[in-house]
């Protein structure tokens, strides 16, 4: 130590601090690569992170601290994925009954489709429910009036879970029902994520006052852009253990297409009602538990049997950072490979995992009709030149690839052949794949793909088909811009 101090005070002070300076990035070279190799991430992923920090060391350092680490994850969330574990055996064991006899009636339903079921009952993820109603609800102008009437009616309990809700005309018109169901005795519950609703205002503190239980989901403490991972992007309502609401569109005015907003906002929520709607209870208990350290009864008036007999089939697939597996990759992958005839793709953000590409380049190349329905222009020059560069791919399989002109899509939505549909939070990227909490709905029922059909068929009207040659033919400079991008990719 003596021999050190001495060098540093006998020697030119700049000299010294160079010195200094490069110990210092090499020590933490070495530390990021060993965590890299040892968390034991995606080869892919790693290497990118090691070139980066190979070639610009500094650069690199500073993107991975914001966006790479996963030791905060493992901290974070491997207690609340076995706390959530012991919650869905409970439930499981409440359904284990009926559970063979519902997979038996699924396979006659829906043939192949039932392996996407058994691989989520196998997991603890979901458990199959068959006595539903399930309502498309296209746009805010389908889904906000249809919330505000449930929530108007609601008799015991609100639950409420999202990764945005703005203090705007929508969401003070939600906070103000919610303020008067409070004083009704109503119990509302509320999680919200810290990152997405930073335009929420004084939102949580009017409930609060009311006498509402309200919780940030990760709270962002020091660095905003720190906090950029591990987000609860679901956007989930429950109401008296009957009714839920779950998809893409989250509370505020930009979904509503009043004239406000320049940019017309495409997207798509599900209105739920039967069984299906106790295991949407389920995934807001394990975010509320997560968040609070409290739960709530299983039972009545919270869980309860349904009185509808549609026959309508119905999984909810949840991931995160607390998974054991991305289940709605999984799902997703799943979904492609068991379709016989027909995949449609909506999603706002396509940059798929090699998975998921292979996936649908070989169900093309089968013969099978795969369209792929993306925003023309998106809300990230990133994103939208990291889509465009798995637009050749696609094309190059012989997929059909349309850009929805009319504004943003922001629905995400796969419907495969004529009887199953996933519909939900989900974007076909990393983020959602690997990072944040998702949720979305796997229906298998013929109505209900229908409906989606004939949505998908309207939102062709509004969009451009891509061809093969001509998207071939774009700029040398276009595709460098979308090559570069799409490099980028894994370290998201």
């Amino acid at each position: 130590m003596y021999q050190v101090l001495y060098f540093l005070w006998g020697t030119d002070w700049h000299i010294a601090i160079k010195i200094f300076g490069y110990v210092l990035i090499g020590l933490s070279f070495i530390g990021v690569v060993s965590t890299i190799l040892l968390e034991n991430r995606n080869p892919v992923k790693a290497l990118s992170y090691i070139m980066l920090l190979v070639f610009v060391p500094i650069l690199g350092l500073i993107v991975y601290y914001y966006l790479g680490r996963d030791l905060r994850k493992r901290r974070r969330f491997t207690l609340k994925g076995s706390k959530d574990e012991t919650l869905m055996l409970r439930y499981w064991e409440s359904q284990r009954r009926e559970i063979e006899h519902m997979q038996l009636a699924l396979r006659h339903h829906v043939a192949s489709k039932q392996e996407i079921s058994a691989m989520l009952l196998n997991t603890r993820n979901s458990v199959l429910s068959q006595n539903n109603k399930v309502q498309i609800l296209i746009n805010g102008e389908e889904k906000f009036p249809a919330v505000m009437k449930a929530l108007r009616e609601a008799k015991h309990h609100i639950h409420i879970e999202y990764y945005i809700f703005a203090a705007d005309d929508v969401g003070n018109e939600v906070a103000s029902i919610l303020v008067e169901k409070l004083k009704e005795g109503i119990e509302v519950r509320f999680v919200y994520d810290d990152l997405g609703c930073s335009d929420i205002g004084d939102i949580p503190d009017l409930l609060e006052e009311h006498g509402a239980e309200v919780f940030k989901f990760s709270p962002v403490l020091i660095n905003f852009y720190l906090n950029a991972n591990y987000r609860n992007h679901r956007k989930i309502i429950v109401i008296d253990g009957s009714i839920g609401f779950t998809g893409g569109i989250n509370m505020d005015d930009r979904y509503l297409n009043n004239g406000k907003h320049p940019v017309f906002w495409r997207d798509t929520h599900l209105q739920l009602e039967g069984d299906v709607v106790n295991l949407l209870q389920l995934q807001f208990m394990m975010s509320y538990r997560y968040c609070s350290k409290n739960t709530f009864p299983f039972g009545d008036p919270y869980f309860h049997r349904s009185r509808i007999k549609e026959h309508c089939f119905a999984d909810i697939v949840a991931s995160g950072p607390d998974s054991d597996f991305p289940m709605s990759m999984q799902t997703i992958l799943m979904a492609i490979n068991v379709a016989r005839r027909s995949i449609r793709i909506s999603n706002p953000y396509f940059i798929p995992n090699d998975q998921i590409l292979s996936a649908l380049q070989m169900a093309a190349l089968a013969g099978k009709t795969v369209e792929l329905l993306i925003p023309s222009r998106s809300d990230s020059f990133f994103v939208q030149h990291a889509a465009q560069s798995y637009v050749k791919p696609m094309l190059d399989a012989g997929a059909k690839v349309y850009f929805y002109q009319k504004g943003f899509i922001h629905a995400k939505t796969i419907v495969v052949d004529d009887n199953l549909a996933i519909v939900g939070t989900v974007n076909l990227d990393n983020r959602s794949f690997y990072l944040n909490s998702e949720i979305a709905v796997v229906v298998y029922d013929r109505p209900v793909v229908h409906r989606l059909n004939a949505a998908f068929e309207q939102d062709l009207q509004d969009a451009v088909q891509i061809e093969r040659r001509s998207w071939k033919n774009r700029s040398i400079w276009q595709r460098f811009i979308d090559a570069v991008c799409r490099l980028l990719t894994p370290l998201l």
